[in-house]
């Protein structure tokens, strides 16, 4: 963990103590919460999860995203510029009218800076919704078939020729907050095997072939993540017995008609919560001390 962030952090826990303990007088001298920039697409934003930040309405973003959870787990001051619909490029033009590129968040005072982001490069999810089918088979097109037709999964070509731009955007997240700790948050756990036809309406094939996608992207974010010194935060492990196909109480993701506050195929706030004290646990992982101690 670099040396700004141990300190913030360690700041932030010894002052939580002692505001528990002891009342603050006047003399107190306050104490410097970490900064921490969050950054990436929808899965981040949590569209249409309550209550929406109106800094920004055209992004969707909520104030209950996984960022919110852990910067309020962590004792951060946090930015929060993600945006749903955002690729890659968003990060250093605009996405919107009025909507500042997301790079502009970076300073060297950050500490920390979380990105989930890719899904729009690929178009993974545009994709999922071509592979929706109401009818059982053979009343339809296998999505899986047809992407994988001739021997080449079009779509995974997709995200690999994309790596590259997500290794240098991480050099320039480094390049322009030198002294933080970079997090990158991977997409989670959408459909089990062999998915749940008719609950969700994705045949077995494609189902598996959706999930495969997801899992792809994955493990591309986190090798890319370890090639550039970042951290990997696994949002899959949690996600098990909480995909689409769950009980819609116990949905992490919401399948294509919610039954929760959430845009389709995105974190509701339940997901948002379990993603952001993951997180949190990885920020403070980072030193055993801190783990210890939090």
């Amino acid at each position: 963990m670099k040396t700004t962030l141990r300190i913030a952090l360690a700041t932030a826990l010894f002052t939580g103590a002692l505001s528990a303990v002891a009342p603050v007088t006047a003399a107190s001298t306050a104490a410097e919460p970490p900064r921490y920039v969050a950054l990436g697409d929808s899965y981040a934003a949590a569209p249409l999860v309550p209550p929406p930040d109106p800094a920004d309405p055209m992004c969707l973003r909520s104030l209950a995203g996984y960022p919110h959870v852990a910067a309020e787990a962590l004792g951060a001051h946090l930015t929060d510029v993600t945006c749903s619909a955002a690729t890659t490029d968003h990060l250093s033009t605009s996405q919107y009218p009025g909507t500042a590129p997301q790079y502009d968040a970076l300073t060297p005072d950050a500490d920390i800076v979380s990105i989930t982001i890719g899904g729009n490069d690929a178009d993974v999810f545009g994709e999922a919704l071509a592979c929706v089918n109401i009818l059982p088979p053979p009343y339809g097109t296998s999505c899986a078939e047809e992407n994988t037709a001739g021997g080449t999964d079009r779509i995974r070509a997709r995200i690999d020729a994309w790596a590259p731009d997500f290794g240098d955007a991480l050099d320039e997240i480094t390049r322009r907050a030198p002294n933080a700790e970079v997090f990158v948050v991977g997409y989670g756990n959408y459909l089990r095997p062999d998915g749940c036809h008719p609950t969700q309406p994705f045949w077995k094939q494609d189902a598996n072939y959706i999930q495969g996608v997801v899992d792809h992207l994955g493990a591309v974010l986190r090798r890319t993540a370890e090639e550039h010194g970042a951290a990997f935060v696994d949002t899959y492990t949690l996600g098990i017995g909480h995909d689409i196909c769950a009980a819609p109480a116990d949905r992490y993701i919401e399948g294509l008609v919610p039954t929760r506050p959430a845009a389709p195929l995105h974190p509701n706030a339940e997901g948002a919560r379990a993603i952001g004290d993951a997180l949190a646990t990885a920020v403070r992982g980072t030193d055993t001390a801190l783990s210890k101690a939090s």
